[in-house]
This record gives C-alpha cells, sequence and structure tokens, in this order.
C-alpha cells in the first residue's frame, strides 16, 4: 500500500518593492554626504570647503526625497502616523520612525545656517522675486555664531549615525532571510554608501558647473579607500560561509549555490567593484584625467551603490522560502515599479532645480569660519567708496602689470 501525501505550500508575493531600494538608496547617500561635508563645514577645514558644498546640496536634497520613498513602501502612507500612536521601543523601525525626523531637521537646519549669508546678500540686488524670495529665506539680518552652526553640525553627525545603525540592523534582524541575517550587512551597507556619496559628488561637481579640482581629487581618494573596505568586508562575508564560521551565511550560500544568475550577478557587482577601485586610484593621481573621466566614474559609482541594493533588498526575496528553487521578479511598468523609480529621481531632480535657483549656494563663503552678514548700511558704504576711489588692478589677476 502506498500514501502519499500532499504538501500545499502557498507562494508569496514579495513584500518590498523597489522604493525600498530607493529609499535605502538616499538615505546612504543623505549620510555619507553629510560625512563628506563634515571636515569643511563643521570642523573648518578650509581647503575641504569646495567638497563640502558639493556634498551639502547632495546630503539636503537625498535628505528631503528619501522620506517620500519610505512612505511609499508603507503602501497606504497615511498609517506613518501609527508609528508615533503606538511605539514599539524594540523594533528597529519604530526607533527609525524617530530618529529620521530628528536627523531631517538638524540636515535643513544645518542647510540654512551655512547658506544664509549668501542668501541675505542675494537679497539686496535687484533680481525681482529671486532677490525677494531670498530675503524671505534668510529671515531676518541676524548674525548666526559660528559656534552655533557647529553645534546643529555636531547634532546632525550624531543623528546620522543613528540612521546608519537603524537602517543596517532594520534587515540584518530579519531572520527569515539568511541573506539578510548577517552583521557583515550593516557595514556594507554604509561602505557602498559611502561609494555612491563620493559618485554623487563627482557628477554635481560636474553638472552644476563648478568642477573644482581638488573636489576631484579628494573624492576619488576616499572613494578608493571605501572600495577597499568593501572589497575586504565581502570576501570576509564569502569565507565565513564557505567555512561554516556563521551558519546563517552557510545557509545563504547553500540558497544560492545553483543558482547561475546569481552567480554571473556576483561575478558582474566584483568586476565593477575591482573596475571601480582601480579607476578611482589612478585617475585621482592625474589631475587632466580627473576633470575628463570625474563624472564617469561618479555615475559607476552610483551604479555599483544602487545594484548591491537592488540585489540585497529585491533578488534576496525571489528565493523561495518554502520550497526549493526561485521565483520571477519582473520589474513592473506601474508607481510600484519603473514609474516609481523614475518618479523618486525626478523629484531629486526637482529639489536639486529648486535650490539652484533660489539659494546662492555657490556663493556660501569659502572661509568656514566667516559668517558675516551683509547689511544695506555696508553694501551703500562699499559701492560709494568704489566710486569714489581710483580704480586699482591687483597684481595677481591675470594680465597685470606691476612697475617698480
Amino acid at each position: 500500500m502506498s500514501l502519499i501525501t500532499e504538501v500545499v505550500v502557498p507562494r508569496y508575493g514579495i513584500a518590498w518593492y523597489p522604493w525600498a531600494v530607493q529609499y535605502f538608496f538616499l538615505i546612504a547617500l543623505s549620510y555619507c554626504s553629510l560625512w563628506l561635508a563634515a571636515p569643511g563645514l563643521i570642523f573648518g577645514k578650509k581647503t575641504w570647503m569646495p567638497t563640502a558644498r558639493v556634498a551639502l546640496l547632495a546630503c539636503v536634497t537625498t535628505t528631503l526625497v528619501a522620506p517620500v520613498a519610505l512612505l511609499a513602501d508603507l503602501h497606504q502612507p497615511l498609517r506613518f502616523w501609527h508609528f508615533y500612536g503606538y511605539p514599539t521601543p524594540w523594533s528597529w523601525m519604530s526607533i527609525g520612525s524617530f530618529l529620521l525626523p530628528m536627523y531631517l531637521g538638524a540636515v535643513v537646519l544645518l542647510a540654512w545656517l551655512t547658506w544664509r549669508p549668501a542668501l541675505k546678500a542675494r537679497s539686496y540686488e535687484a533680481d525681482g522675486w529671486f532677490s525677494r524670495i531670498a530675503g524671505w529665506l534668510a529671515w531676518g539680518n541676524w548674525q548666526a555664531p559660528r559656534a552655533l552652526i557647529v553645534l546643529i553640525g555636531l547634532a546632525a553627525l550624531v543623528a546620522s549615525l543613528g540612521i546608519m545603525i537603524y537602517t543596517g540592523f532594520e534587515v540584518a534582524v530579519l531572520k527569515g532571510r539568511p541573506l539578510w541575517h548577517t552583521n557583515w550587512l550593516p557595514p556594507m551597507f554604509v561602505t557602498t554608501g559611502l561609494i555612491g556619496a563620493c559618485g554623487m559628488a563627482l557628477v554635481l561637481n560636474r553638472v552644476t558647473g563648478l568642477r573644482h579640482p581638488e573636489t576631484n581629487r579628494q573624492l576619488m581618494a576616499i572613494m578608493a579607500i571605501a572600495c577597499v573596505v568593501t572589497g575586504f568586508i565581502a570576501l570576509t562575508w564569502f569565507l565565513d560561509g564557505v567555512n561554516s564560521v556563521s551558519g546563517s551565511v552557510a545557509a545563504a550560500l547553500a540558497s544560492i549555490d545553483e543558482s547561475p544568475a546569481w552567480r554571473s550577478t556576483a561575478i558582474e557587482g566584483s568586476l565593477a567593484g575591482v573596475l571601480l577601485a582601480v579607476l578611482a586610484f589612478v585617475m585621482r593621481r592625474s589631475a587632466a584625467r580627473r576633470k575628463a573621466m570625474g563624472w564617469v566614474i561618479g555615475l559607476l559609482a552610483l551604479h555599483v551603490a544602487w545594484m548591491f541594493r537592488w540585489v540585497v533588498l529585491m533578488n534576496v526575496q525571489t528565493i523561495a522560502r518554502n520550497t526549493a528553487g526561485f521565483n520571477d521578479y519582473y520589474i513592473d511598468f506601474g508607481s510600484y515599479g519603473l514609474l516609481g523609480i523614475i518618479g523618486i529621481f525626478g523629484l531629486w531632480l526637482t529639489a536639486i532645480l529648486l535650490i539652484d535657483l533660489f539659494v546662492p549656494w555657490r556663493e556660501a563663503t569659502e572661509n568656514p569660519r566667516s559668517n558675516s552678514v551683509i547689511t544695506p548700511e555696508m553694501r551703500t558704504r562699499s559701492l560709494s567708496t568704489s566710486a569714489s576711489s581710483p580704480v586699482s588692478t591687483p597684481a595677481s589677476h591675470e594680465g597685470a602689470t606691476s612697475h617698480g
């Protein structure tokens, strides 16, 4: 007599859509861009100010757009208030719901204090509505002390560490997915985020017209170091699984061992990372190459940061949890797929354009220790003095001559 037992296993759809990839991508670019801006903006390193200016622009725009992707990933965005009405301190997601508004507020306040002197200066120009809006944004003629900017900057840095920890362990604590349940995942989020932040700053340095050569050199040096650290973490992660040091990593490798698609993804990711590290190391030693190819390396860095999150958050969900094999996933064209990705990119681009239109962020002070405000009296006195005094051309200007 033969007995046949039928086991019916339901097929579950994916829980996280590309909205999650966009949030984890943008928020990593945000806090890593803040770190890139910190040496010049917060700690007063003058040689770092051109980089800090571009990094702050990247930080503000990604910080503003990232929560939109997070709300969309809730599927019912209006239920976000449940995090505050029914807090659960033992949940990383609940903790993050309190950290994110504090971080966003600190970043926006830091940017406003940094850009405020330039806004006030523009408000005195005869530039129509642009001058008027600049005056509204500057909000008065008071002078912010340097200590206040440093204090807000330090608060933003502390909050960014909280964002870094919560976004990493929010995924790593999930035991249902062996590829997620590992302590190696949070540091990989950080290092690939730093790679992406350097890439975004390189692209912005080119497309905004600044093209500061020292910015390219500094960013490529950091990117090369971040690539080496990322490779070391990835290799250690792999060796942990191969040698069964970590049961979760070993189970994760076993689940994808027979998949040609995962094997090709690992090879492509490794080659992209190695190529990026080599290019960043080689290009940083040549000013001409940095100027010509900096933005291309930046786009490659953004690709590496994005693809790591796509593989971790989307491809992992295609592994069947209750049966063998893999579930197919195709990007939809609608809001939960391609249109959602394009929409978030368009929203980020809109934030960039609005700031570039109304905020003179390029004219932010070169000296991080100076935060003076130009008053109408000072501007009138300066104009009258320059009109009554003879014109003199500094010898340092191009074309100037010097006679004994």
